[in-house]
């Protein structure tokens, strides 16, 4: 077992979330270091603010409260206990869900990520094990069903600490693109949408079009290797379709917005598909007929985070690419862990793809 011998436990500082009316209560807590066969501990290097941790902070999603909130992180290993090809000293990232390993949808289905006995970081009671479950800390426990993977050095902290939540979701969600496509549209150009433009974009898709709202992502729209189209304009679709033909290949839906869906059916060509992410929330009711999609013929797939191999890739994604896509301009510097409720405010803000916390 790999253990700091200095001492025999941690004192971690974390971010306490009680409810949305209070969100945070900053504390500190001595940890053992005696680990269980295969469980890891981390040292969290610089954590992110995930969209869907701010729809938790404003009520609008529940978690089992009180918690550490937060699964977007790097860190580097502190101590672990029989995780082969990791040791003391090595930074990494992990997956969100820690998988049983054995269970049907684990073996037989290829979706770990909906494990029957399924545990995710940042989304689990502080009570819960050992408490250490989210990354709004000093420190994080690495269950033994949660695959690792290393960060290279060239890849710095703010580059790799989103890897593990929405380029590696989207690396799923590329891969279950059926057709070979030539024409693709990404509706949302937030971090979900903007990773979407760099992986279709390196598939050697020739045209990429983003539609957005807001105009000051434009340029970040087109340096990630898409044309940005603007949501608000009543032409967009017809722009769209006069330079597609017949219609695109396939549709990312990235906004989380129901009223979107007729929009992506009528770009879709015929045989298309549409690849559903972001409307993962109880307010998704879509507004189609089945009629809608067997005329058309089109395949219409859902997407729910990720497969351990899917984070394999997005590091291998950063570090191929980190020359050609302006990855460090996504997060903002970082703010200090006792400060969150600032870095929450800012996050509101839209300014940035990501706000950075660091321990």
């Amino acid at each position: 077992m790999s253990i700091n011998k200095e001492s025999n436990t941690v004192a971690a500082k974390f971010q306490v979330f009680e409810a949305s009316k209070n969100p945070f209560s900053f504390k500190e807590k001595e940890f053992s270091k005696a680990l269980a066969p295969k469980e890891t501990l981390v040292e969290i290097k610089l954590s992110t603010i995930c969209g869907s941790d701010i729809h938790t902070i404003e009520g609008k999603r529940k978690e089992d409260a009180p918690c550490i909130l937060g699964h977007e992180a790097v860190g580097e290993i502190i101590a672990t206990n029989g995780r082969d090809g990791f040791s003391v000293g090595d930074r990494v990232t992990w997956t969100i869900a820690d998988s049983c390993g054995q269970c049907p949808a684990c073996t037989e289905y290829g979706l770990p990520e909906k494990c029957d006995q399924l545990f995710k970081y940042g989304h689990a009671s502080i009570s819960n094990g050992s408490g250490l479950n989210g990354c709004y800390s000093t420190h994080i426990l690495i269950r033994p069903g949660t695959h690792m993977v290393k960060i290279p050095n060239s890849i710095s902290d703010s580059v790799a600490a989103p890897a593990n939540c929405a380029l590696a979701t989207m690396v799923n969600a590329v891969s279950k693109i059926s057709v070979n496509p030539k024409r693709a549209v990404i509706q949302g150009g937030g971090l979900l949408g903007l990773y979407a433009c760099a992986l279709l974009k390196k598939m050697g898709v020739s045209q990429v079009y983003c539609l957005e709202v807001n105009e000051t992502r434009f340029d970040l729209i087109k340096k990630f290797g898409a044309t940005p189209v603007d949501a608000k304009n009543s032409q967009a679709i017809d722009s769209i379709l006069k330079q597609a033909g017949d219609g695109v290949d396939v549709v990312f839906e990235v906004a989380g917005i129901k009223e979107l869906i007729p929009q992506g059916i009528q770009l879709l060509r015929p045989g298309g598909d549409y690849i559903l992410v972001g409307l993962v929330h109880p307010n998704s009711e879509l507004g189609i007929t089945a009629e809608q999609i067997i005329r058309k013929c089109i395949t219409i797939k859902g997407v729910h985070n990720y497969a351990p191999w899917h984070l394999e890739e997005a590091v291998a994604f950063l570090e191929r690419n980190q020359s050609i896509f302006p990855f460090k301009a996504l997060v903002s510097p970082a703010y200090r862990l006792k400060d969150l409720k600032t870095a929450v405010l800012e996050a509101k803000t839209q300014k940035w793809m990501r706000v950075s916390i660091k321990p």
